[in-house]
């Protein structure tokens, strides 16, 4: 009798947890989530941040807020989110440049990529561009490398940071083609685009919304797009491959991750309401318009992902020698 007591204690329990948790899936949201974004105004990441607060406030019935957090080569806004309340209202717009670069850039990092954070859905992927200003001169990629090694150290190169894609991405095209710049890291893709326009720095490695728009006003010159094919905002720009330079590529990605321990009825909501909000018509017009490309995976998928980035990139930032300042 007592161990059929115990049984109906035990069941009785396990409907409650279940039932808590349908109600508040079911009651989810019922004020306004803020999307917090590890960068300034402006480039890949606010704009895929604003991509998606629209469509998601509309499909949620709740405002969606973007909130730039930058600082710290992202950290800032990542242990942000990392120590927020795990209920789906605080989540982190996550770059692949500081998500997988800085557990291998930083020896005491102040949150875990795995342990702090619940995968929620892959938003954004783009290809980078090698953008140059016009006094460099140059026309095409192999005449920027010939005329790097011919001045060593006379060109500048912007980094939206110390450990961004753009920063690891550049030092790695620094080895493959064993040209000698300096690197001037700025906070997020804004300010360091209004520099190399004003030529204060001359090359920038990076995505195509911080630059697009510039290459073609004729402001900057695209060498070449880092990714196996064309950019459809600058279809005349090569890839390194038609340039000469095939083992050279560079992608950087965009996520949506909640403070681990969410529970899994509120990850499936928003992960499902991503979906919905990215094959919007007008979420995809904005997206091409912004040169970004919209790219769905699951939190299963997107777990893998970075699962298997986080050593790819380890090796390639040792190999590299790079560390943060």
């Amino acid at each position: 009798m007592n161990a059929v007591n115990t049984l109906r204690k035990f069941f009785s329990a396990l409907l409650m947890i279940l039932g808590a948790g349908l109600a508040h899936a079911q009651s989810f949201p019922d004020h306004p989530i803020v999307l917090v974004v590890p960068n300034p105004p402006g480039g890949l990441v606010d704009t895929s941040a604003r991509l998606l607060s629209e469509p998601l406030t509309r499909l949620t019935g709740q405002a969606v807020i973007v909130d730039n957090k930058p600082g710290a080569s992202g950290n800032t806004a990542y242990q942000y989110v990392a120590k927020a309340k795990p209920d789906g209202y605080t989540l982190l717009i996550s770059y692949s440049g500081y998500h997988v670069g800085n557990p291998a850039l930083m020896d005491k990092l102040p949150w875990d990529p795995i342990k702090d954070f619940s995968p929620v859905a892959l938003l954004t992927v783009s290809t980078n561009v090698i953008a140059v200003h016009p006094s460099v001169p140059v026309n095409n990629l192999k005449e920027f490398i010939a005329y790097a090694k011919a001045n060593p150290g006379k060109l500048n190169y912007a980094s939206q940071g110390n450990g961004s894609v753009s920063h690891i991405g550049t030092e790695i095209f620094k080895q493959i083609t064993g040209v000698e710049m300096v690197h001037v890291p700025y906070k997020g893709s804004g300010p360091a685009v209004q520099d190399v326009l004003a030529g204060q720095v001359q090359v920038f490695i990076t995505t195509p919304p911080s630059v697009m728009q510039h290459v073609q006003s004729g402001k900057l010159k695209a060498l070449a797009v880092t990714g196996k094919t064309r950019h459809p905002g600058m279809p005349d720009v090569p890839t390194t491959a038609e340039a000469g330079l095939p083992n050279f590529q560079l992608e950087s990605w965009v996520a949506l991750y909640a403070p681990a321990k969410t529970p899994t009825s509120v990850i499936a909501k928003l992960s499902e309401d991503v979906k919905k909000s990215l094959v919007l018509p007008e979420v995809k017009e904005r997206a091409e318009v912004a040169g970004v490309e919209l790219r769905y995976l699951t939190p299963g998928q997107m777990d893998a992902l970075l699962k298997k980035e986080l050593p790819f990139w380890n090796k390639a930032i040792k190999s590299a020698n790079i560390t943060l300042d």
